[in-house]
């Protein structure tokens, strides 16, 4: 990989510089910050392709950033934190995370999510727009493949990466039901396992977005014992 840009935002500068080390040897470059709020302003200055954010910080934690960084931008965000409970994944994910890792990591785990992220980000289309334009409209809910983006009667839907590509993933083959193991290696590209909160989680998130009511969805749709599908 090269001519990306990875954020790397944490308050303890062993951890920072370590993760600078593995970045720089894989022909990335790092920018840090020691804080959310640091964090926020090196995102102004600078063209960021992922961002690495741990969760406990002072003056603005994690979750706060995540939050923040998501009212304006998708960049990929990977969540770091010290422990391992799946509250703090679930939540980091809430909020718009796309990946999780805990502390103390394997640096080549590390890495290997970071690339998994940025080929999704990158080469995938999310960040530019590639490959052959394709429209989709169900009901009102429409897809432009071009522009990777969705839109609800007219009213563009602010999905993050994994959001978009799950929707994406429904819609091109409407009325077809997923199960959670099939959208979790398709969207995440790697293996499938103990995947049900994690799906479960964006899909809670996408239907916020774009159901009336998330309660009683109009498009997607959980099949009982088999998985998702987009309602055709």
């Amino acid at each position: 990989m090269t001519n990306y840009c990875v954020l790397v935002v944490d308050d303890e500068k062993e951890i920072r510089d370590a993760i600078e080390i593995y970045l720089k040897n894989e022909n990335i470059t790092v920018i840090k910050a020691q804080d959310g709020l640091e964090a926020i302003e090196k995102l102004h200055e600078h063209e960021v392709h992922l961002i690495i954010l741990d969760i406990m910080m002072p003056r603005l934690d994690g979750i706060s950033t995540a939050f923040k960084i998501r009212e304006e931008k998708n960049i990929p965000i990977i969540m770091l934190s010290a422990k391992s409970e799946d509250t703090d994944k679930i939540l980091g994910l809430q909020i718009g995370a796309d990946d999780y890792v805990t502390k103390p990591f394997n640096p080549l785990e590390l890495i290997a999510r970071v690339k998994s992220q940025l080929r999704r980000y990158i080469t995938l289309g999310i960040y530019e727009g590639a490959g052959t334009s394709k429209h989709v409209n169900i009901n009102g809910l429409a897809l432009n493949q071009e522009a990777k983006e969705v839109a609800l009667h007219g009213e563009t839907v602010k999905l993050t990466p994994i959001e978009y590509k799950i929707v994406e993933l429904l819609m091109l083959h409407a009325g077809r039901v997923f199960s959670i193991s099939e959208i979790y290696e398709r969207v995440w590209s790697e293996p499938s396992y103990n995947a049900e909160n994690t799906v479960a989680v964006h899909i809670r998130k996408i239907r916020e977005k774009i159901e009336i009511n998330p309660k009683n969805p109009k498009y997607l749709k959980v099949v009982w014992g088999l998985g998702y599908k987009m309602e055709k």
